[in-house]
C-alpha cells in the first residue's frame, strides 16, 4: 500500500485500470418519472448472494474501484449491482433534480427492485465516499430494514458533509477540488438548456467553489434551504447509532478529503454494530494492494462471509 495519501488517491482514479471484467447494464425506471442505470456482473456458479455497490462524487459504475470490488466479489460467488446514480451513467437524467449524498430514496429503490426478483435470500451494500454516506444514511434513517440485507461496507467516507467540504477547500485539495467543480458544472449548463426557467447563467457563473454548486443547485434542486442545511440533513454521522445490521467503516487516516468530525470513533464505541477500521494509510478510496487487488476489497469480502 502506498503511504502517499495523494499518491493513493490520484492512483485509484486515474491509473489502475480492470481487465477481463463484463458488465451487463439495465435501465430501471423510478416512481417519479426519471431512471438509474444499474451495471450487473454475475457470479459464475448460481448463487442467491448479491452486492449492491455505490459509487463517489461523479464517479460511475465503470470506475476501477467499482470494477474491482464487482470482479472480487463475482469470483467468490456474489452477483453484483453497480449503481450509477442520476446522471452518471452517461445519460442525463430527466429531472431538474439529480443525485445527492442523502438521496436515499433511490438506494431503496434498487433494493425493492432486486428483492422483487425474488433470486436473492442475501443483500450486501458497498458504499464508496459518498456512496459510503448514502449506504450509512440508508440503513440508520429506517425503523424498518428488508431481512434480506445483511451487511454494509462503506470506504472513505465523508460522514460529516461539512467537515469533509472545509477539507476539500483546503489547498492541499485545491487540484481536486476544482476537478469535482468543473464536470458538477458541466452538467449545470445541461440542466441549464434543459429547465431554462429553473437554474440561469448568471447563477452557474458564480459557482466557484463546491459549496457555491451546493448553494445554487443541490440544495434548490432537492429541497434544502441551503448548502449547510443540505450537509447537516444528509451527513450520515447523526444517523450511525440507530443502524441494528454489521457495518464495517474504513477511513484512512491520510485521507485529506475527511476532516476530524468524519471519524466516528465514539459512534463505533456505542454501537456493537458498528465495526470501524483506521488504517494509517489508503487516502481518498486507494488502499491499493497486491495483484491489483485492493485492501478493502479483500476486506469487504471477509466482513460478508464472517458476518453471515
Amino acid at each position: 500500500m502506498f503511504k502517499n495519501g495523494h499518491f493513493s488517491t490520484v492512483f485509484i482514479a486515474l491509473i489502475r485500470k480492470i481487465d477481463n471484467f463484463e458488465q451487463k447494464r439495465e435501465k430501471l425506471e423510478l416512481a417519479d418519472g426519471d431512471f438509474l442505470d444499474l451495471d450487473w456482473s454475475f457470479s459464475k456458479t448460481p448463487t442467491h448472494k448479491v452486492v449492491i455497490l455505490l459509487h463517489g462524487l461523479e464517479g460511475n459504475a465503470q470506475r476501477a474501484y467499482i470494477k474491482g470490488s464487482a470482479k472480487l466479489f463475482n469470483t467468490h460467488g456474489y452477483d453484483v449491482c453497480a449503481v450509477n446514480f442520476r446522471s452518471c451513467s452517461g445519460e442525463t437524467n430527466r429531472l431538474f433534480r439529480s443525485y445527492h449524498s442523502g438521496a436515499t430514496e433511490d438506494l431503496e429503490a434498487v433494493v425493492h427492485h432486486i428483492l422483487e426478483t425474488k433470486k436473492y435470500a442475501e443483500i450486501f451494500i458497498k458504499g464508496f465516499s459518498m456512496g459510503g454516506n448514502l449506504a450509512l444514511k440508508y440503513l440508520g434513517e429506517r425503523t424498518k430494514m428488508p431481512k434480506e440485507i445483511k451487511a454494509a461496507i462503506a470506504i472513505s467516507v465523508p460522514c460529516s458533509l461539512h467537515s469533509s467540504l472545509k477539507q476539500l477547500l483546503m489547498p492541499e485539495n485545491v487540484l481536486y477540488a476544482n476537478r469535482f467543480r468543473k464536470h458538477l458544472v458541466e452538467k449545470l449548463w445541461i440542466k441549464h438548456a434543459l429547465f431554462p426557467d429553473k437554474i440561469f447563467a448568471n447563477d452557474i457563473k458564480n459557482v466557484k467553489t463546491l459549496k457555491d454548486f451546493d448553494d445554487i443547485y443541490t440544495s434548490r434542486a432537492h429541497g434544502f434551504k441551503d448548502a449547510l442545511d443540505y450537509y447537516n440533513q444528509s451527513s450520515c454521522l447523526q444517523f450511525l447509532p440507530n443502524i441494528t445490521i454489521p457495518v464495517l467503516i474504513i477511513n484512512a487516516q491520510n485521507d485529506s478529503f475527511l476532516g476530524s468530525e468524519c471519524y466516528p470513533q465514539t459512534e463505533a464505541e456505542q454501537n456493537k454494530n458498528l465495526y470501524l477500521e483506521l488504517p494509517k494509510y489508503g487516502g481518498h478510496v486507494g488502499f491499493n494492494g497486491a495483484d491489483n487487488v485492493s485492501y478493502t476489497e479483500k476486506r469487504a469480502l471477509e466482513f460478508c462471509s464472517e458476518v453471515v
